[in-house]
């Protein structure tokens, strides 16, 4: 809930031809406190989902502005929105944002709904990312793991990273990511974030609160599985201090992702790591420390790092206009392999181009 990442990106769904510019938007503060009222999928979906959408476009325009490209120039959208609920368990997932809003405002194609499709055929619906951080990773030594932090954290295991997506994947979410660090400094300091892993470092790790949150069930499950952002309380760590419960809350992050090598099919020889999580030095040293080989940050492979996610739903967009699968057995849990989203066609009749 930071705010909106969107990247250019050449690419026919199956390889990636170039990587254009990059922007964020970050949501202004009345709009985040809006979008954390609706967490859950309750309240005003329909008129926050609108007002998210205007702050997509805006996003779209400033980056198309900045790279000097006209709309006509873009072949298609890939408009993830903002997830508000995830129970795969019930088999639901939300996302608010209007696809065909944003494809009249900005008069560019879009697809969104990127999940349902698969939920529908058995999957969790997350993660989505694993193809295009496959493909991403040809080249690379392995197997190798790519661990994004948001909110929640998830892993793509890479088996083969020279086959790219058409080598043995997996991929599930770890655990938690950012989000219980993020609501504790809210909780506590009235911050959005732990900067710079400040407070985390100035704390120490609870061991005792750290085994009960690695009791949950859900790190028992085999993969695939997938989790709500919301799916872990605060309640254990209400007794430490500010810092003693930042610096916990790292600690499970890291040790949440351990826990996942125990599904892998091979041990990685490194881990790489997007998302915002891989700024906190807190979180990256806890990692290094739980999981006892290679950590880095994705830039150390030439990736961005903060455009990644936007990158993968651009790839995903591409795909799912040529109908190729967006998820997989081994990603989602899916029957077979799945394609999905939605496509809004924008009035503006642009040139035709890969």
């Amino acid at each position: 809930m930071d705010g909106v990442d969107a990247a250019l990106l050449r690419t026919d769904g199956l390889e990636i031809r170039a990587f254009g510019p990059s922007h964020t938007l970050p949501y202004p503060e009345p709009l985040r406190s809006r979008l954390r009222s609706v967490l859950g999928g309750t309240g005003p979906l329909e008129e926050v989902g609108h007002d998210l959408t205007l702050a997509h476009a805006d996003a779209v325009r400033a980056l198309l502005e900045r790279a000097r490209i006209r709309p006509r120039d873009v072949d298609v959208v890939g408009f993830h929105g903002q997830t508000v609920l995830h129970e795969p368990k019930r088999g639901r997932t939300m996302q608010i944002g209007d696809g065909a809003l944003l494809a009249s405002l900005v008069g560019i194609d879009v697809v969104n709904d990127f999940r349902s499709a698969d939920m529908a055929a058995g999957g969790e619906g997350a993660p989505l990312a694993p193809l295009f951080h496959a493909t991403l990773a040809r080249g690379l030594p392995g197997p190798l793991a790519v661990l994004n932090i948001g909110g929640v954290a998830n892993v793509t295991w890479v088996g083969e990273p020279a086959r790219g997506a058409e080598g043995p994947l997996l991929a599930f979410d770890t655990g938690p990511g950012n989000a219980l660090i993020d609501d504790w400094v809210w909780l506590r300091r009235g911050r959005r974030l732990d900067a710079d892993g400040a407070l985390a470092r100035a704390g120490r790790v609870d061991e005792a609160v750290l085994a009960i949150l690695l009791t949950d069930p859900y790190f028992r499950r085999r993969p695939p599985k997938s989790l709500d952002r919301n799916a872990f309380s605060l309640a254990p760590l209400a007794h430490l201090s500010d810092a003693d419960g930042a610096a916990t809350l790292a600690a499970f992050t890291a040790r949440a992702a351990r826990l996942a090598t125990e599904h892998f099919p091979r041990p990685v020889l490194r881990w790489l790591v997007g998302g915002g999580g891989r700024r906190n030095p807190a979180l990256m040293a806890a990692l290094a420390q739980a999981l006892e080989v290679e950590v880095a940050p994705v830039e150390d492979v030439g990736w961005d790092g903060d455009a990644l996610e936007a990158q993968a739903f651009a790839f995903l967009a591409v795909r799912s206009v040529r109908g190729l699968p967006l998820s997989l057995p081994g990603t989602t849990g899916v029957a077979r392999p799945t394609t999905g989203g939605r496509l809004h066609k924008a009035q503006r009749r642009r040139r035709a181009s890969a």
